[in-house]
């Protein structure tokens, strides 16, 4: 059968067309549509599909096989008649987003390799995200800022794009940033003096359609470095957003935009100090409760001190069993109660013989919980529930 005629090849801005069907096919086990040409985009090359209407039936994909054959997945697996002439219409936004998407693309891989010394390897244009992995593990990030500045210079210069296939002759004297993939019917996509690429892709027909590009994010991706990109629509989609968050959040701070960072450095300075002066109460409120342990526990004939303690970190459990286990022959059994569950600990002095690790394993195993460790110290987390005091009472009495 032969090949689909591939309508944006010469106009990508072309959404409206009409064929026929020549055939029913498969793709991937389900059933497609063959027309003798399409506007509709596959998905291939790291470019998303097409979506729009085929004979007034919403397309659920459009995908390619080796043979070039465009098969087009209508929504519920129908069907249109072969033999019929249809009309198809391409899924506008879609479209621009696409464009503007992988012809920010080629101009970004230009510009990182040109300026970043980083050839791209590997490029996918997503949902939701855009990449470009590049065969560096590191990328200089002010080299990738001047990559960002030079595209959009570009694209404010508004400068033509062509796409065309070249005679082998004019090929052999291209200077293309990568070698094409396929021996023939090659097409190129040149973006003013900028870039000359092999590409069976949408793209713009000027770069002021690309609108802007951003760059998102850098960072290392299996033993290479992974920059992350917005463009056009999907660009001032984001852009929108993010100046909607910062604007909502100088509503909050009750200031402007532009004074958000400051508003925020004072807020955390003043959170910084917070932290410490709560630190320091709970400090005195740990010694003080430590205190009282280590008196108890001189007072108990079994040198014993049991206590619980309402949401008190484990580090502050910690620094009270270590205040009381000074005492030579004290042990001292704390807990910590949360919505998350009990925080328990046992430490002894260094006088005592009590095995701390070999207790609380045997009180963990009873309440459902878990804990144990060395003999002079141990910890563990029980249910939320349980009856700390009442577990150790238990527990000591069994031997």
């Amino acid at each position: 059968m032969t090949p689909t005629v591939r309508l944006y090849y010469d106009d990508p801005l072309l959404l409206d067309f009409t064929a026929t069907v020549v055939a029913h096919g498969a793709f991937a086990g389900a059933p497609s549509v063959l027309l003798d040409r399409s506007a509709f985009y596959p998905e291939s090359g790291g470019q998303m599909a097409d979506r729009g209407r085929l004979g007034g039936l919403p397309i659920a994909d459009v995908q390619v096989d080796d043979d070039g054959l465009v098969h087009h997945l209508l929504e519920g697996s129908a069907l249109l008649d072969v033999g019929a002439s249809v009309t198809g219409g391409v899924d506008r936004a879609r479209r621009r987003v696409h464009m503007a998407l992988h012809t920010g693309q080629h101009m970004l891989s230009r510009a990182l390799t040109d300026l970043a010394f980083a050839a791209t390897v590997s490029s996918r244009l997503g949902e939701t995200t855009c990449t470009i992995d590049v065969d560096r593990e590191t990328l200089d990030e002010r080299l990738v800022a001047e990559a960002e500045a030079l595209v959009n210079a570009v694209v404010d210069d508004d400068a033509p794009i062509r796409a065309f296939f070249p005679t082998p002759a004019e090929l052999a004297a291209l200077p293309l940033r990568r070698a094409p993939k396929v021996t023939e019917n090659i097409r190129v996509i040149a973006i003013g003096d900028l870039d000359v690429s092999p590409c069976g892709g949408t793209h713009c027909t000027r770069t002021a359609q690309v609108g802007l590009l951003r760059i998102t994010g850098i960072e290392r991706y299996k033993g290479k470095a992974r920059v992350t990109f917005s463009a056009g629509p999907r660009a001032r989609r984001e852009l929108w957003d993010e100046a909607g968050v910062l604007r909502d959040l100088g509503k909050a701070f009750t200031c402007g935009p532009r004074d958000v960072p400051t508003a925020v450095e004072k807020l955390r300075r003043e959170l910084g100090d917070a932290r410490e002066a709560l630190g320091h109460t709970r400090g005195r409120l740990a010694d003080a409760a430590a205190t009282d342990l280590a008196a108890a526990a001189a007072t108990d004939p079994d040198h014993r001190a049991i206590a619980v303690f309402d949401d008190t970190g484990v580090e502050i459990l910690r620094r009270i069993a270590g205040r009381v286990a000074a005492t030579p022959a004290a042990v001292a059994f704390l807990a910590s109660r949360s919505d998350s569950g009990l925080a328990v600990m046992i430490s002894r002095g260094p006088a005592s013989r009590f095995d701390c690790g070999a207790f609380l394993k045997r009180v963990a195993a009873a309440a459902g919980g878990r804990g144990g460790g060395r003999p002079e110290h141990a910890e563990g987390r029980l249910p939320a529930d349980a009856d700390w005091p009442a577990l150790v009472a238990t527990a000591l009495a069994a031997g």
